[in-house]
């Protein structure tokens, strides 16, 4: 059976090499898997806690409205409690955005790269996707605006930005946002806010009310290390989270996935030294890359997209030989480049090596190929 319409010219999302398929593959004994963003210091031990608890409640339903953990965010937010909707994941609530709005005949904006998902699930829905490229791996605010048209329903933007780490400051933010017209949505994603420390990363919940048409992103993946139980949640205007409702499955988040991301969220100790160990250990990397005049964008994230003059499938495959797993920006619309999770510090002083002898292995003034 062949699938209908803009299904026969679209792929499949295609994930990053699984630790034990490289092992079996290379025949190593250990693997770092540098690749998808997760956080290499696990997630709160009162995780372990909750699933002990929850183990024995599995024949129950989920609480589709997510009380408790509803009932935590919008206190701590300062937000009303229907001003959030949950999701598997930031990801399904990506794909119930699109569904709500978009339609054959509209459009939306994106950057380019930016993170798959949106294209993606936009064109699902026969929306068509204006795509802005980046300058130096930040928005173009400007020029996505420009692209405005009358059939425009979404702007995507991430931030900071999923491959470049690059944050959209709060000066530009808001800019941007008195200039959108208020019947185009704003979909900002702050999947990895909570790495970033700038000076001038905006206070976007205090956005939401002087900008009706903007939701914000977050999930439980990235600095809570809860990526595999998939927890995420949007927060904007009453009218807009109602909308989004009805799209949305009854039981989409699970009892055991909902219990932990309470315990997580309430463990900020833990929260604290996950963001301070990766801002150093990052910190320490981007020193390296100066050494050895590798070029790297801006981040804020806990991620480094390394510029390479080669494709970055060289140095993915070399260091995939020798137990490190990266993401190669070939398949994340960047060729010249990798993308590299900031690991534990013992795991990047070796990826350091690897990257050395890389270096030495391929040129003796520089990558060549």
């Amino acid at each position: 059976m062949q699938a209908k319409g803009i299904f026969k010219e679209m792929s499949p999302y295609k994930p990053g090499k699984q630790t034990e398929d490289v092992k079996r593959e290379y025949g190593l004994e250990k693997i770092v898997k540098l690749a998808s963003n997760e956080n290499p210091f696990g997630y709160s031990n009162k995780v372990d806690q909750v699933i002990e608890q929850e183990a024995n409640h599995f024949e129950i339903y989920p609480d589709g409205y997510a009380t408790e953990l509803r009932d935590i965010l919008s206190e701590d937010l300062g937000v009303e409690r229907d001003q959030l909707v949950f999701g598997c994941g930031a990801d399904e609530l990506i794909d119930i955005i699109c569904r709500t709005f978009l339609e054959p005949g509209t459009n939306t904006i994106i950057a380019r790269p930016t993170f798959p998902q949106y294209k993606h699930n936009a064109l699902i829905q026969g929306a068509s996707v204006k795509e802005v490229p980046l300058i130096n791996g930040y928005h173009d605010l400007q020029k996505m605006l420009s692209e405005v048209d009358q059939s425009t329903k979404i702007i995507w933007l991430c931030s900071p930005n999923n491959p470049t780490g690059c944050l959209i400051n709060d000066q530009s933010l808001q800019n941007f946002l008195t200039q959108c017209p208020k019947d185009v949505l704003v979909v900002l994603d702050e999947a990895y806010h909570d790495y970033a420390v700038a000076s001038d990363k905006p206070n976007t919940l205090n956005l939401l009310d002087k900008y009706p048409n903007l939701i914000i992103l977050r999930t439980f993946s990235k600095v809570y290390g809860l990526a595999g139980l998939r927890v995420g949640f949007g927060i904007a205007s009453l009218s807009i989270i109602e909308a989004l409702n009805i799209a949305r499955g009854p039981f989409n988040t699970t009892r055991l996935a909902q219990q932990a991301a309470i315990a997580a969220y309430k463990d900020s100790d833990f929260v604290k030294r996950t963001v301070e160990e990766t801002i150093k250990n990052k910190q320490t990397f981007t020193l390296f890359l100066d050494q050895v005049g590798l070029e790297y964008y801006d981040s804020e994230a806990n991620f480094v997209f390394v510029k390479l003059p080669v494709s970055g499938d060289l140095l993915f495959d070399y260091l995939i030989k020798n137990g490190f797993i990266v993401r190669s920006g070939e398949a994340l619309g960047h060729p010249n480049g990798v993308r590299i999770t900031i690991g534990n510090s013992e795991d990047m002083v070796e990826l350091q090596d690897k990257i050395k002898l890389f270096l030495d292995k391929y040129t003796e003034d520089g990558i060549s190929e």
